[in-house]
């Protein structure tokens, strides 16, 4: 399975067993939202989380390859925001759990 399999594969089950999940596409992604909100997506065969508590995020930057968001590549990162490689997609389905409850603790 590639990357991107992997990631619909993600995102299809949050959204069969969540309500508050949308899936589509944002910041020029596909992406996977809770109450309207971005919360992960799919960018360059990686997978970004938005991990807004600083110990999820900086255990998210402890997986090899792992960084934070730059999607404009200008050295601008997104702070709460961490990608992951494809190299570590075992780690996406935690990941994405983490920041849905994240984002639903901050409802």
């Amino acid at each position: 399975m590639d990357a991107r399999e992997r990631y619909d594969e993600i995102a299809d089950d949050l959204a069969a067993r969540d309500p508050d999940v949308q899936l589509g596409q944002m910041m020029g992604m596909p992406s996977i939202k809770c109450g309207g909100k971005l919360i992960a997506g799919f960018w360059n065969g990686s997978m970004a989380f938005k991990l807004p508590d600083e110990i999820e995020r900086e255990q998210a930057l402890e997986i090899e390859g792992a960084h934070l968001f730059d999607p404009g590549g200008r050295d601008r990162p997104m702070k709460e925001w961490v990608e992951v490689p494809g190299d570590h997609e075992a780690t996406w389905p935690a990941l994405a759990e983490k920041a849905l409850k994240l984002r639903k603790g901050n409802s």
